[in-house]
């Protein structure tokens, strides 16, 4: 299974959301890397067929998404940024109406609601209603409605939103045991989300492909733009003011700063091995 993404265009006015999108998504997981207002949401949104696009369009193998109607959705997971719920609706009410909604039967649906609640953690407070979730506990929800009925193609929104740093650990290792056989989508601003569990990388920018490649060889192209270096710590403000400084470290009266610059910041200055969130910073750094 292939989806394309053919030369998308979506513009409001005289504002491009995004521009010219061409990407080749396969099975596994796919990462979408952007800041803020990068495009990523209108994007995710056309390639679901709710929105749709000024210019372009998505194919799965080969077929556009807007001549398959329902088949397209029975194929489909979606988990918006901001999903919408029933407050009066307990969890189980929610997951089982959704189940009907996907013309799931009934047995089968008890099954499948009772395994993801479990798995997100949810099981034991089913039967409470969704308005006195907390917003993590929401987003697990939202996740767990996401699979419901086990889509061969899952769409993923800012998916850990509101969750935790045990609770985002939980998701990452969730998806990645659900990733065999389906294209999986996850977009993100957090690296980490994407840094470990991820097969293909994309990177998004003011509503284009700035880059895309697979995780091991995404950081390539910025492996001489990192740097290691020890200053005195009176001088940490006008690096950090002229550089993009990724981390920075107390040794002493010194301070020993990781820097993502396409030039030697200090003349002791030495290039280490460059990461994900250094590639994302690289790209984002007027934002940074």
């Amino acid at each position: 299974m292939e989806l394309t993404i053919n030369k998308l265009t979506k513009q409001y006015g005289n504002k491009l959301a995004v521009d010219r999108f061409s990407a080749t998504l396969t099975e596994g997981v796919n990462g979408l890397l952007g800041a803020n207002g990068s495009g990523k949401t209108t994007l995710m949104r056309m390639m679901c067929d709710i929105l749709r696009p000024t210019s372009g369009e998505v194919l799965l193998d080969g077929v556009s998404i807007s001549t398959l109607g329902e088949d397209y959705r029975e194929l489909l997971g979606y988990l918006p940024q901001n999903f919408g719920y029933y407050p009066g609706f307990t969890a189980w009410d929610f997951m089982m109406y959704l189940a009907s909604l996907k013309g799931l039967p009934k047995l089968t649906a008890k099954n499948r609601c009772k395994d993801l609640l479990a798995m997100v953690g949810l099981y034991e407070v089913r039967n409470k209603k969704i308005k006195t979730y907390s917003g993590g506990m929401r987003q697990r929800l939202g996740i767990a409605q996401s699979l419901i009925n086990d889509p061969k193609m899952l769409i993923l929104d800012e998916p850990t939103a509101g969750l935790d740093p045990k609770e985002r650990a939980k998701f990452r290792n969730n998806i990645s045991d659900h990733s065999a056989g389906k294209i999986i989508l996850l977009s993100t601003h957090i690296v980490s989300d994407v840094e470990y569990i991820a097969d293909s990388i994309m990177i998004m920018k003011n509503g284009q492909l700035s880059q895309q490649a697979t995780a091991d060889c995404i950081c390539d192209n910025i492996e001489d733009f990192v740097w290691s270096c020890e200053v005195s710590a009176k001088d940490v403000d006008k690096f950090d003011g002229k550089y993009v400084v990724s981390s920075l470290k107390h040794n002493g009266n010194t301070v020993e700063l990781r820097i993502v610059s396409e030039e030697r910041p200090t003349e002791n200055a030495v290039n280490v091995a460059p990461n994900l969130e250094d590639l994302y910073l690289y790209h984002f750094r007027k934002e940074a």
